[in-house]
């Protein structure tokens, strides 16, 4: 596995392209890019996951005079740390990572004593796997929702001249409560978009990120275990450079309200389980496809170093809120294809009254203290404020699978 380069892998099997595909809007907006980010207060929430980290990574070469990252995960911010000491790269003399909880009252109290130029936010429940029970939809809009609109408040009494927090794909047309929050969070973020400058972005897939069923592949075969996958669902994929640097062009250049997406198209879509074929080939294994879970991991039991196969389980997927495409915006959306060469822009956005966000937190919250509170119950609610959500419900989780 040490001479299995994960970036080379992207490159050549997934993305298909040699150089970033943000390069030229990056390289066309230097100047500005320079301008907005040299010198400046930096704070990135979430920094020590794989996007928030390499927005750290995108930002860095244009030489901001403090960078402050927080993440719950200390593990997280102890590895970007020592990844940046690592490399040759400009790292400004304040550079302090702190083991917060955004929600909470300690990183309010590091916000209020310090005064950013930029805030980005990529603490989020990201993932279509927790949704699960009422419990676990109750921490992700805790987190996606009402933490989002906390660090909106704590922003407007300082007013940074960027503010950003990601959304997903999932977010367009949403049909599970992962994407559904996300949805709930930009209607969050729009409603604040005429008192500060707020832009998002949606995007795909970011290839083997932490978490993400393609790093999932690397452990599996670290622990002689078999791959499994859906082979029906499609997804766009981006680098995890990519992710940092749409981020950062996102945060900078845009205009208040708006919501970036990468300008893929479908072709470039791959299912996951053509991933793990090229993923086997590249370490000089051919797929051996088994009919069932407990065939591929009796088969991975007795696998050894020697042989040219290795077992893998690809299944039809039939787990909640799993959409088998993706989509970056809906019909009914003004998009801006023009002014980027790699990205749209959802322009125009509908801003709801702050009013009835409010409203919309209270019935929330007011539901999760309930005590009949359930898991439909929770959707139904989340059907009323966002006309387009459309769950998909079999009963089944992805925590049901390998």
């Amino acid at each position: 596995m040490l001479n299995f380069k994960i970036d080379e892998f992207i490159k050549k099997h997934i993305t298909k392209r040699p150089t970033s595909y943000f390069l030229n809007d990056i390289e066309s907006n230097r100047d500005r890019l320079i301008s907005e980010i040299k010198g400046k207060k930096i704070l990135v929430i979430g920094g020590g996951g794989t996007i928030g980290s390499s927005f750290v990574k995108a930002i860095l070469p244009f030489e901001p005079s403090s960078v402050v990252v927080v993440d719950y995960s200390e593990n997280g911010l102890t590895e970007l740390t020592r990844d940046l000491r690592s490399q040759d790269v400009y790292i400004p003399a304040e550079y302090i990572t702190y083991p917060f909880d955004f929600g909470g009252e300690v990183f309010a109290k590091m916000f209020r004593k310090r005064d950013f130029d930029i805030v980005a936010c990529f603490a989020a429940h990201k993932h279509v796997r927790s949704e699960k029970d009422h419990l676990a939809i109750e921490a992700m809009i805790n987190n996606n929702v009402f933490n989002t609109k906390r660090l909106i408040a704590l922003a407007l009494e300082s007013k940074p001249k960027h503010f950003f927090s990601v959304s997903t794909d999932k977010a367009a047309n949403p049909v599970n409560v992962m994407g559904g929050s996300k949805k709930l969070m930009e209607k969050v973020l729009m409603s604040y978009s005429d008192e500060i400058k707020i832009c998002t972005a949606r995007f795909a897939n970011v290839a083997f990120s932490n978490g993400s069923l393609l790093a999932g592949f690397i452990e599996r075969m670290m622990k002689r275990q078999p791959l499994s996958s859906p082979n029906d669902v499609k997804r766009y994929f981006l680098s995890p450079k990519e992710s940092g640097q749409l981020c950062m062009l996102a945060c900078l250049l845009g205009e208040s309200s708006d919501i970036f997406f990468p300008k893929l198209d479908e072709s470039q879509m791959m299912t996951f389980s053509t991933i793990a074929e090229k993923f086997l080939e590249e370490l000089g294994l051919e797929a051996e496809k088994c009919a069932t879970e407990q065939e591929a991991k009796l088969k991975a039991q007795s696998w050894s170093s020697t042989d040219k196969t290795y077992p893998v389980y690809f299944f039809k997927t039939d787990t909640s809120g799993e959409k088998s495409f993706e989509e970056f915006y809906t019909k009914s959306d003004e998009v801006d294809m023009d002014t980027f060469d790699a990205l749209g822009v959802v322009k125009n956005s509908v801003i709801p009254l702050k009013s009835d966000i409010d409203q919309t937190l209270r019935d929330f919250r007011k539901l999760f203290d309930a005590e009949d509170v359930n898991k439909a119950k929770v959707v139904s609610l989340i059907s009323k404020y966002l006309p387009d959500f459309s769950h998909i419900e079999t009963g089944k989780s992805l925590d049901q699978k390998m």
